[in-house]
């Protein structure tokens, strides 16, 4: 089943819920448990009304399951509905999953099948999935790059009506990273935190809730460091050091780490103009690509190779290589001045 452009996404896949035209089978697979638990949730609850779950919803758990089973209920009829559900909970777990390649060659219409194939794939060569996607939804849901959070962010509030702005979904990627499971709770505090007459998440509301602070976190310490403004990078410093926790070596030096390794590819562009950067670095908006110009004005080719290897230097040093007594906050300052000297 392919949608109109031929490509099978999680919007795509979710649209053609919301227009009730279901596939007979859904293999959803991958290492994003996410995605997988957003469509099956979507299918829970568009498929059958609640009076048809009550005889035409059957949840089977791969450890406690076994394929013929739920290939004899999926062979059934609806009760008294056009459809019926079944879900296949944990499906990595099940025993001889390819035998779901004779049901893939001649599915039940009328059942909706959703086998939920979590921390892993089937290999895309084997027969039961190119049955299975022949007849209905093969889905990987893969893991979120760093540089993809922030739009993530953003769609997830506009699809509840509510603005973010580049910043704070930045100052949120930063301090959550791209588990997802761990910033959708984030994001389902700053929700429930809006005031009434709000629908803009701020960088003062992520500060008051989330506990990440608009001034000191490392966004603004990697964009102090590009414009090299040494005293604004020794404030950000010395908060850190008396919040150790909330801001670890590891993921500041990750941050930088991640903003010189995209400014090198920049050198490489036959033009550095501000829409080639944002092509090159397939950025979303000309905010992110602002501190790429600048970077090219104040870090040559040369210096920005020497950062990055000095930023491999103090990642290990953080990790007690070659350091056994210099706090992560000394060892912080000394990276940064090193960094813009």
């Amino acid at each position: 089943m392919a949608t109109a452009s031929g490509k099978i996404t999680f919007d795509s896949i979710c649209g053609d819920i919301r227009k009730r035209n279901f596939a007979p089978i859904y293999l959803l697979m991958g290492d994003e448990a996410y995605f997988i638990d957003k469509i099956t949730d979507l299918l829970s609850e568009t498929v059958l009304t609640e009076a048809e779950k009550d005889f035409n919803m059957l949840t089977f758990y791969g450890m406690d399951s076994d394929v013929n089973s739920i290939i004899s209920a999926a062979r059934r009829f609806p009760m008294m509905a056009e459809h019926q559900l079944i879900v296949v909970k944990e499906a990595q777990q099940l025993d001889k999953f390819e035998l779901f390649d004779v049901y893939a060659k001649n599915p039940m219409p009328s059942t909706v099948l959703i086998l939920s194939y979590k921390h892993g794939s089937v290999d895309k060569r084997k027969a039961v999935v190119k049955n299975i996607e022949k007849a209905g939804v093969v889905f990987e849901s893969k893991k979120l790059y760093d540089n993809q959070i922030p739009g993530f962010i953003t769609g997830y509030f506009r699809n509840k009506g509510i603005g973010i702005d580049d910043k704070s979904a930045q100052m949120l990627t930063d301090f959550v990273g791209n588990d997802l499971s761990k910033l959708i709770p984030q994001l389902q505090k700053l929700e429930v935190s809006l005031p009434e007459s709000s629908k803009r998440i701020t960088s003062e509301l992520i500060e008051a809730n989330v506990g990440i602070s608009k001034d000191y976190n490392n966004y603004e310490l990697q964009k102090a460091v590009v414009q090299k403004n040494i005293l604004t990078v020794n404030r950000i410093v010395n908060y850190f050091e008396q919040n150790p926790k909330d801001n670890p070596m590891v993921v500041t030096v990750s941050v930088l780490f991640n903003y010189f390794s995209n400014l090198l590819e920049c050198y490489w562009l036959p033009q550095k103009s501000e829409q080639a950067v944002m092509n090159a670095l397939n950025l979303r908006s000309s905010f992110f690509a602002q501190d790429y110009m600048i970077g090219l004005r104040n870090y040559g080719a040369n210096k920005v190779m020497e950062i990055i290897s000095l930023l491999r230097e103090y990642d290990a040093k953080s990790k007690g290589m070659g350091n056994v007594s210099v706090p992560q906050g000394e060892l912080l300052r000394e990276l940064l001045y090193r960094v813009m000297h």
